[in-house]
Parts: C-alpha cells; structure tokens; sequence
C-alpha cells in the first residue's frame, strides 16, 4: 500500500514538472527577458507555408522523474536482491520512457512561413501554430526581431 501511495506522489509530481516546463512558441508570446525590449520591424508578403512538427523539450527533468518511478516500481517487485535488480531495472526502463514522454508531451504542431520582405531578401520562419491567427499566401506580415528571436504576425 504504501509503495503504491508513493508511486502515484512520483507520477502527480512528473507531470507537474513536465507541465511547467512547456514554453510558448506562438507568434504572441514573449519571455520576460523580451518584455520591454527594442524590436527590429520589418514588414514582407507571404510566399509559402508548411506544416511542421517542432521537437519537444529534452532536459534531465523527464528521465530522472521516470527513473524514480521506474526504481520505486521495480523495488516493489520480488524481495532481498531480486528488489535491487528489479528496481536497477525499473529505473533505466522509467528513465528511458519518462524522456521519451517529456519530448512527446512538448511536441507541438508548427508552421513554416517563408515571407519575401520589403527589401527584396527571402527568409523563412517558424513558429508554433496558434488556434487564433490563420496565415495565407499573399499576406501582408510584420517580422519583428529582438535579440535573434523573431516572430511573424499580422
């Protein structure tokens, strides 16, 4: 009982974590870093647009999470030394997945833009899509860029 209890603390506190690690890759979001920064505008047309998957994140987070849990599962299995090993083999098992899940729960649906700009040169960005802005061939777009981060909007 009280390893099951434990088990589940385990997997509430990994997706909390994987849950606030999620960062915004829209259009419209900015970090705090960005807030009240000077940004380069540059207007252009839209010539193209494709879909894209945008990696999720890969930090340490997951994996040790997914060990914890994966070592707590295991030592529930068998006693004395096979508990060890079963729990040495739940927690590279646990690891391996919580990563893998991290990456899948972060993964998140893009759009590449490629926009000709005002001053004739051709740049392609991408962002995350965002449920309320629908881009088409032949829009007018505002590039803004602060420190190398640009965005594309209306």
């Amino acid at each position: 009982m009280r390893k099951s209890v434990l088990l589940a603390a385990c997997f509430t506190t990994l997706s909390l974590l994987l849950g606030g690690c999620a960062s915004s890759l829209t259009g419209d979001s900015y970090s705090r870093d960005e807030a009240r920064r000077v940004q380069t505008v540059r207007m252009g047309t839209i010539e193209s647009l494709r879909p894209v998957k945008i990696e999720g994140t890969k930090t340490p987070i997951g994996g040790a999470a997914g060990a914890v849990i994966g070592g707590v599962g295991g030592s529930a299995i068998g006693g004395g030394r096979g508990s060890i090993v079963t729990a040495v083999i739940g927690a590279v098992a646990g690891g391996l997945l919580g990563s893998a899940t991290e990456e899948g729960l972060t993964r998140t649906q893009g759009v590449e833009i490629t926009v000709r700009e005002d001053d004739g040169s051709t740049r392609a960005y991408v962002q995350a899509v965002q449920e309320n802005e629908i881009f088409r061939i032949g829009d007018r777009v505002r590039i803004m860029t602060v420190d190398g981060t640009s965005r594309v909007t209306r």
